[in-house]
């Protein structure tokens, strides 16, 4: 079979699928796009992305990913109302799995779209700055920042906080330390186990101001999504992308211990993507070195469970 004809038998089988799927779910009421978003169009600049994205072993996912997990990622992305060439999420494989991974530009988009907020800034906090402020209720009010210039130093950053203004009235503030935030960094891929600071040269190294705003935004359009009391349909795809993840790499570290072969890869993340504006050059999310299975032949693989008929949320943060 030609490479056109599968191609063509795999956007049969995800994207048309997802399309019909969608349709139902605007004909039932159970979900609204922005007026500026169309789902047909951001469908086929996926399908342009994914035709070009690779898996860890540099195998195309259209050829290595069950459809399942195809259709359930395109699904995951048009549901929240997102599109990968705004930079708002990327399609990574795990093993066999194919996810829809946010941007924390995805996830602005997806908390101003669900609470209406009209602002989401984040900022970093340097020794010498000053910070107040008020706890009411467990919540924090009045925050002021005030920040000279001979303090920015990437070496000294102590913390960074988040503010998102739905309105005059209701501000919402997320704080973290440099420890939490380090602590929220230990989760990535590309640091290792008991690793407490970065790499030099790393990501988190070279942008590591960005990097603390990122953690600390994603952070707080978590809390506030999931303290809201939207029940949505978008609320469910948002949750769910933490549990795919851990359930991808779950199975695929079963696959891993079954047959190991080391591959190495560049020291590069998901991270890179989403500072192409600072480095000033286009740059793809890759992973580290890692272990892949070749043990087991694709019909052999587990298949992603069917979410067409129903999803359930996903951990909190």
């Amino acid at each position: 079979m030609s490479n056109q004809n599968q191609l063509a038998m795999v956007k049969r089988d995800t994207v048309d699928v997802v399309a019909e799927r969608v349709r139902q779910f605007q004909e039932a009421g159970e979900i609204h796009f922005p007026a500026n978003y169309s789902p047909e169009n951001a469908m086929k600049s996926a399908w342009l992305k994914l035709q070009e994205t690779k898996d860890r072993s540099n195998r195309p996912v259209l050829q290595t990913c069950t459809k399942d997990s195809i259709a359930n990622a395109l699904l995951d992305m048009v549901v929240q109302g997102l599109n990968p060439s705004k930079n708002q999420g990327y399609f990574i494989a795990y093993g066999q799995t194919l996810v829809f991974q946010r941007s924390y530009f995805g996830t602005m988009a997806v908390t101003k779209r669900v609470t209406g907020a009209k602002e989401i800034n984040a900022n970093v906090i340097y020794e010498g700055d000053e910070v107040h402020y008020e706890m009411v209720n467990g919540k924090i009010t009045n925050l002021t920042h005030k920040q000279q210039f001979g303090n920015i130093d990437k070496d000294k950053i102590i913390g960074a906080y988040a503010t998102i203004v739905i309105d005059k009235e209701n501000v919402y503030h997320e704080l973290m330390t440099i420890d939490e935030i380090r602590q929220a960094w230990a989760q990535s891929p590309m640091w290792s186990k008991g690793q407490t600071e970065e790499k030099k040269g790393s990501t988190h190294d070279k942008f590591r101001q960005e990097m603390a705003k990122k953690t600390v935004i994603n952070r707080a359009c978590k809390r506030l999504l999931n303290s809201s009391d939207d029940s949505s349909l978008v609320i469910t795809h948002f949750n769910r992308e933490d549990d795919v993840i851990a359930e991808a790499k779950a199975q695929e570290e079963i696959n891993e211990n079954a047959n190991k072969e080391i591959l190495d890869f560049d020291d590069e993340n998901i991270e890179d993507a989403e500072f192409t504006e600072i480095e000033e050059e286009e740059s793809e999310p890759q992973q580290s070195t890692q272990t892949v299975d070749r043990a087991q032949p694709l019909e052999q693989q587990p298949e992603q469970t069917d979410l067409f008929n129903g999803a359930t949320n996903g951990p909190d943060f």
